[in-house]
């Protein structure tokens, strides 16, 4: 039994490893010259596979293209949801949770890329397919649930609107990120996680912290 068991567990890897190939040598293509300028024949010579091999794991070039974008979102969602169970708080849950993209984002630089490259694109000239777009959706809607937490726990104003605050701290985050991939010295780590949060939560007016804030 221990022959079949060993070449079964063999074989498995061989097309995990295989996968995987293909998997980084698109990336690397798609995040140098874009989508369209991307050939299959040139992600098979990249990968060391053939055309049918390529098919039988990703069926097209678009679907190859699709799985890299669906990693990319899959994976921050999972990081984000770790992050705020690891924290109480919105404050610390928004650090905990930019701290932990920042790292996912620094690591795969080249997928970042190509995630803000598809985000930002002209209608029509990148194949997302709607569930991609629903994932992107989903990801900023759990980040506006913490906010919205953090508004029911009296921690944040609630003459502000959840969404707009939401906006906020999404934008800093993509800020900081799209800032990194055109100057790498603006570094993505928990002093500039804390540094955004801690002006979310503040604000930059000079305020007299013996007054009260006068209401709108």
């Amino acid at each position: 039994m221990l022959i079949p068991t060993v070449r079964y567990m063999n074989a498995k890897k061989s097309a995990c490893d295989c996968r995987d190939q293909i998997f980084l040598a698109a990336l690397d293509l798609f995040a140098q010259r874009g989508y369209s300028g991307t050939s299959l024949q040139e992600i098979v010579s990249a990968a060391r596979v053939t055309k049918p091999t390529l098919y039988y794991y990703f069926k097209s070039k678009e679907g190859l293209f699709n799985a890299l974008l669906d990693y990319a979102y899959e994976e921050c969602f999972k990081r984000m949801r770790a992050a705020v169970t690891r924290q109480t708080g919105v404050e610390e849950q928004l650090t905990e949770m930019l701290t932990s993209l920042f790292n996912f984002l620094r690591e795969r630089q080249n997928l970042t890329r190509l995630a803000f490259s598809c985000a930002y694109a002209a209608a029509g000239e990148m194949p997302v397919n709607p569930e991609i777009k629903e994932k992107r959706r989903r990801n900023f809607e759990f980040i506006h649930d913490v906010i919205k937490q953090g508004l029911a726990a009296g921690t944040l104003d609630d003459r502000l609107d959840s969404r707009d605050l939401a906006y906020g701290i999404y934008g800093a985050l993509g800020f900081h990120v799209r800032a990194n991939l055109i100057s790498p010295e603006m570094r993505l780590n928990r002093a500039t996680a804390k540094r955004i949060v801690t002006l979310f939560m503040n604000g930059a007016a000079k305020r007299d912290k013996t007054k009260p804030r006068s209401p709108r």
